[in-house]
């Protein structure tokens, strides 16, 4: 798709070589390509907006992705597929074959991330500058430990823990007969309950309860087979907050409550998941935004992160930065009414101008297990102002169908009685669902 055409005068126009039309760096930015990993149908509806207005400034959009079907509902320009094993160089060649002149990762878990920071190592080589954290600083955040390090540097807490090297644990390489006695005292110095957690893994999965030195001496007599972190574990409200912007320009969208923390993992969409007024909570986060942002600046981060935190009531203990786009983007887009991927889209055109990011009122999601049938859908739509409602799809796995809507705050009481009125006709959402809903908007 041509570019939009710049008004010049006729003199201009017969002689472009004595009356050059002077462009704009954002202006030179006519193709941009998108990187992604996951389902794109987990960037609904914010991506097809975006992409939506690119098209109305005759900026041509193409998603690369590994995983997934996309239609035109679900990414409204070019597509190509590519294998799930593709490498940063052949991603990298396919990006430059399409001529992008710049290029935006969307991907997630972590090592989709790392692929494509890697890939931003070959592009900007090649002139196509890619949204996306430098390879060093994600590297370092993919890596438990040295982000529990950098956290205890910026003055953030996190669970104290220690590292299990997998090779020294199992005997493979140099012998340290005392490794494990290591650990055991290690261990009690940190106290039980604590959690084992795959040092390069960003999904919960892997995670291990050890509640007591029963559990431990177990866990050290079969050991896993990479290497992982044992930490403190820590009780209180799971949530999320992403950051987004490059040096000089972040902005921190709102804290998104996801679960509760405790001794056991939990499927990461088990629990209600939300945004909403939270004044204590608020106010205790204030000094952790500035302290993040200040990390963030540190390490170079452009694009987003996403920090998974809990909160114990009076401090937020940090357990891991992710150098990505996170699970609740959508929420935490739908709680600000801001658009994230325009947000990135602006980076590679070179015209990013954060606003002032506040929450407009609350966001809701839960994952409905039975798929959404048409009729339950169109009443859903007419009784809520529903964001997106979608089938979740992990690893080609379906869980059912994700729903976010939101309420504008005084409407909380009319919200559950619509929500109330539809599981007496339809029997949706689930009694377990609606009784969370119920209790969080009108306590």
């Amino acid at each position: 798709m041509p570019g939009p055409v710049r008004s010049a005068s006729r003199n201009a126009a017969r002689n472009p070589a004595r009356h050059p039309v002077r462009r704009t760096a954002q202006d030179s930015v006519q193709k941009i390509a998108f990187l992604r990993s996951v389902e794109i149908r987990r960037a609904d509806p914010y991506i097809q907006r975006c992409v939506r207005d690119l098209s109305r400034l005759g900026i041509e959009s193409c998603l690369f992705h590994t995983h997934g079907t996309a239609d035109d509902g679900d990414f409204p320009g070019e597509r190509r597929r590519l294998d799930a094993d593709v490498t940063p160089a052949e991603l990298a060649r396919e990006v430059t074959r399409w001529g992008a002149d710049a290029s935006v990762s969307i991907s997630l878990p972590c090592e989709n991330a790392l692929r494509d920071a890697t890939v931003k190592e070959l592009l900007d080589a090649r002139g196509i500058p890619t949204v996306m954290t430098p390879l060093p600083s994600t590297l370092a955040l993919c890596d438990k430990w040295e982000t529990k390090q950098l956290l205890v540097r910026a003055g953030l807490d996190t669970p104290r823990g220690v590292k299990v090297d997998s090779d020294l644990l199992a005997g493979r390489g140099v012998a340290f007969p005392a490794y494990a006695d290591t650990l055991r005292a290690s261990a009690a110095r940190l106290g039980h309950p604590l959690l084992s957690k795959p040092l390069w893994d960003s999904t919960s999965m892997g995670i291990r309860a050890l509640p007591d030195t029963a559990a431990l001496d177990a866990y050290l007599s079969d050991p896993p087979e990479v290497s992982a972190v044992i930490e403190e574990c820590v009780s209180g409200a799971l949530c999320s907050v992403d950051i987004v912007g490059e040096p000089g320009k972040y902005r921190v969208l709102p804290v998104c409550w996801t679960g509760t923390a405790g001794a056991e993992p939990v499927f990461t969409f088990a629990d209600l998941r939300w945004c909403g007024p939270r004044p204590k909570a608020d106010a205790d986060f204030a000094p952790v935004a500035a302290r993040l942002t200040a990390l963030c600046e540190e390490l170079g981060v452009q694009g987003s992160v996403n920090v998974d935190m809990i909160y114990t009531g009076s401090r937020y203990v940090v357990l891991e930065i992710n150098p990505r786009i996170g699970g609740a983007t959508t929420l935490s887009c739908a709680a600000s009414g801001t658009n994230t991927f325009d947000a990135l889209a602006a980076m590679a055109r070179r015209d990013y101008t954060p606003a002032p990011v506040r929450r407009t009122g609350w966001a809701i999601e839960f994952l409905s297990p039975e798929r959404l049938a048409a009729a339950v859908r169109t009443e859903l739509t007419v009784r809520l102002k529903v964001i997106t409602a979608h089938e979740l799809v992990i690893d080609g796995t379906s869980h059912g169908d994700i729903v976010v809507f939101t309420v504008a705050e005084g409407d909380e009481q009319r919200t559950v009685e619509q929500l109330e009125e539809l599981h007496r006709t339809a029997a949706w959402p689930r009694q377990e669902v609606l009784d969370k809903i119920r209790v969080l908007l009108t306590p």
